[in-house]
């Protein structure tokens, strides 16, 4: 079973009460905060980290930033998930360091030594999770009128891996060679450009950093559209999706497969995990009464606000007392649209309680409970093909992170599903991924 943790360089990743928990950190903006975060990942022995970003505060819901910031929702504020992950690469030695980075606002030279540049000072345990973006507040910072139309996007987000698998592959192995007395720093026969004439990008290369442990960063993605899917098939090696129940997970990781063998791919080397919100206690009750915390805490505007972010629609405007309806025109994520339709379905949750719902971070049940009681729900999702792990998003740091790493990690080794010792130092190690060869 691979385990990552969901996290932000903000307020939220679980659930957006999460930052009042009277046991959360509130140091935001510390090195310690994510240094601690790290050793923690570390102890636990678990495959990464994974820093979600936005590169805006969303102002979707009433076309207003007022109920992100006030309540602390998804985009109140992010730290440069980089530069964090390098801070986290300093204190450990074996967690894989993911974050986002947008193809669509960003170029292949500077995204590629960015990441081999982490790759190199961490060893090898460098991901990039590929997002093309969809919010129009993030067009506005860019210079644009307007979100580019979504299959543009992934249009161009092909091309920009192409370019950018170039430039990592415009260093061969053995390249940098450092020899004092020849003197020979780098053989040149083994450096090459690129010269990339396309569509979006035109880059002549090569990279002015030498080829990293891993060769590339993992490749991360969370597409759930017919296209999104197409794209995390051909390129993902980590695929993250938030599917509501296992029957929906299983289904999805089954399409993902075969599309990933359709493009020539082992559907092996593409690792599913679905993102669950553990709330882990020593007793059941004890469980529950944190469960009922954190919904308490999470104010239902906030949940609102980030699922018009997620859909792209203001959702303000829709009867609040009314359900959410199965068809509407999501110029956002297509995946979260699923998901919240399913579980208006199984609940039958009106607009504003959907709010409360998804703030607190519940759409996916059975989570909540005793170590051996949730290791008992994954363990039947890993046995039903459901995934091949889990993207923890954790409700409050660094508690209930502490419980995660202290109760249940024990439980699922004990039961032989999860490493008790690292067995490699990079990424693609615990993975168990080979390294591209170059």
């Amino acid at each position: 079973m691979h385990l990552a943790v969901f996290a932000s360089a903000g307020p939220v990743s679980g659930s957006h009460g999460g930052w009042r928990h009277p046991d959360a950190s509130g140091d935001l903006l510390s090195a310690a905060y994510y240094q601690n975060l790290g050793r923690l990942l570390e102890e636990g022995r678990f495959d990464m980290v994974f820093l979600a970003d936005i590169l805006a505060v969303p102002d979707r819901l009433g076309d207003s930033l007022d109920s992100q910031l006030r309540y602390g929702a998804l985009g109140a504020l992010r730290l440069d998930p980089l530069l964090v992950l390098a801070i986290i690469a300093g204190v450990t030695t074996h967690i894989g360091l993911a974050c986002t980075i947008s193809a669509t606002y960003f170029e292949p030279y500077g995204v590629a030594r960015s990441l081999a540049t982490l790759d190199h000072l961490s060893n090898g345990r460098a991901a990039w999770n590929i997002v093309t973006s969809f919010q129009e507040a993030e067009a506005h910072n860019f210079g644009r009128n307007e979100q580019v139309p979504r299959d543009q996007r992934y249009d161009r987000a092909d091309e920009f891996m192409q370019v950018a698998c170039e430039l990592w592959d415009s260093w061969q192995d053995g390249a940098l060679i450092r020899d004092r007395e020849t003197p020979l720093f780098a053989d040149p026969s083994r450096v090459h450009r690129v010269d990339h004439a396309g569509k979006w990008f035109n880059v002549r290369g090569p990279l002015n950093v030498s080829r990293s442990p891993q060769g590339r960063p993992v490749f991360v993605q969370a597409g759930a559209s017919d296209r999104g899917r197409d794209f995390a098939a051909r390129w993902a090696e980590v695929v993250f999706v938030t599917p509501g129940d296992q029957d929906l997970a299983r289904d999805f990781r089954r399409d993902l497969r075969a599309r990933a063998k359709r493009f020539g791919r082992n559907p092996d080397d593409l690792k599913v995990l679905p993102g669950v919100v553990p709330i882990i206690a020593e007793t059941s009750a004890e469980a529950e009464a944190q469960h009922k915390l954190l919904s308490s805490l999470s104010h239902p505007q906030a949940g609102l606000s980030t699922l018009s972010y997620h859909l792209g629609i203001d959702l303000s405007r829709l009867p609040q007392d009314a359900v959410l309806p199965e068809t509407l025109d999501v110029p956002g994520v297509e995946g979260h649209f699923r998901e919240v339709v399913e579980l208006t379905r199984r609940t039958g949750l009106s607009v504003a309680e959907l709010g409360q719902r998804y703030g607190a971070g519940r759409t996916t049940g059975g989570f909540t409970g005793t170590p051996g009681a949730v290791a008992d729900r994954m363990q039947e999702w890993q046995e039903a093909g459901a995934c091949d792990g889990f993207m923890l998003q954790i409700p409050y740091f660094p508690g209930g992170l502490e419980s995660v790493v202290r109760l249940l990690v024990p439980e699922l080794q004990r039961r032989g599903l999860f490493r008790t010792q690292y067995t490699g130092s990079m990424l693609r190690d615990h993975l168990g991924l080979a390294r591209p060869s170059g």
